[in-house]
């Protein structure tokens, strides 16, 4: 049985076999026996084919889905009733910890600020050491956070603390290395990102983020979860301006 999947895959993309090699770090031959004999490739060279293809591993290689989905639930670290209920000390430790990656995606996200007004000093020697860190922000001005704050019932106190947190913010944006960006839109989740580690803030209508659950999830080799939140990231991050 032949891959027909991969193959459509490989022309809508106009790549042909060999240059998909190049692009796995495979010989070609590995490529046609994807192809031809149905083979599955080894983890890392399925992660790379299928980001230069830009479809799901699981859609190329349906096999691999049950292992998917058992790496998936194991990402979830633990569920918290509500933002309140997730230890002081574990965001700290969080934020400490990372080295390669903070990024942070909320209207406001005043509480983080105020519970440490160290953070963007450390966002900043993160920076500096060579770490990703990426805010996004709710733009204060824009309807979208206008209408959340009547959602929340706190009207424009939302973009009050949202103006907060940017002027908190605001001494480490002149460090290179530390983004940040204004957003409008439609905010499902908000997102905070530590190296490999994520927190996941539902946002459910008509109640304030911080009465929502968070989700603490890790990343897993294989699994999805963890991706596929941040690929979310990286959609409202190519939405947003710089601020």
């Amino acid at each position: 049985m032949t891959n027909e999947r991969l193959r459509a895959a490989i022309s809508a993309k106009s790549e042909t076999v060999q240059s998909l090699a190049r692009h796995v770090g495979v010989d070609p031959k590995s490529v046609e026996r994807w192809i031809s004999a149905n083979r599955t490739p080894h983890r890392g060279h399925r992660w790379k084919a299928a980001s230069v293809l830009g479809v799901d591993e699981v859609y190329l290689w349906p096999s691999v889905e049950k292992r998917a989905e058992t790496a998936s639930t194991s990402e979830l670290i633990t569920y918290y009733p509500h933002r309140g209920a997730v230890p002081a000390s574990l965001w700290s430790s969080l934020i400490e910890r990372a080295t390669d990656h903070v990024e942070i995606l909320v209207y406001a996200g005043l509480f983080l600020f105020d519970g440490h007004p160290d953070l963007p000093d450390q966002l900043a020697q993160k920076a500096k050491a060579g770490g990703q860190v990426r805010v996004l922000l709710g733009d204060p001005d824009s309807a979208m956070v206008r209408q959340r704050g009547k959602e929340e019932g706190i009207g424009d106190d939302l973009a009050a603390r949202a103006r907060i947190t940017r002027r908190y913010l605001e001494p480490a944006t002149a460090t290179p290395g530390v983004e940040f960006r204004l957003h409008d839109t439609i905010l499902y989740n908000s997102i905070y990102r530590f190296d490999d580690d994520v927190l996941v803030n539902p946002h459910v209508l008509g109640a304030p983020a911080g009465q929502n659950p968070v989700l603490h999830f890790r990343y897993i080799p294989g699994g999805r979860t963890f991706r596929h939140y941040m690929r979310s990231f990286d959609y409202a991050w190519e939405r947003g301006r710089p601020a």
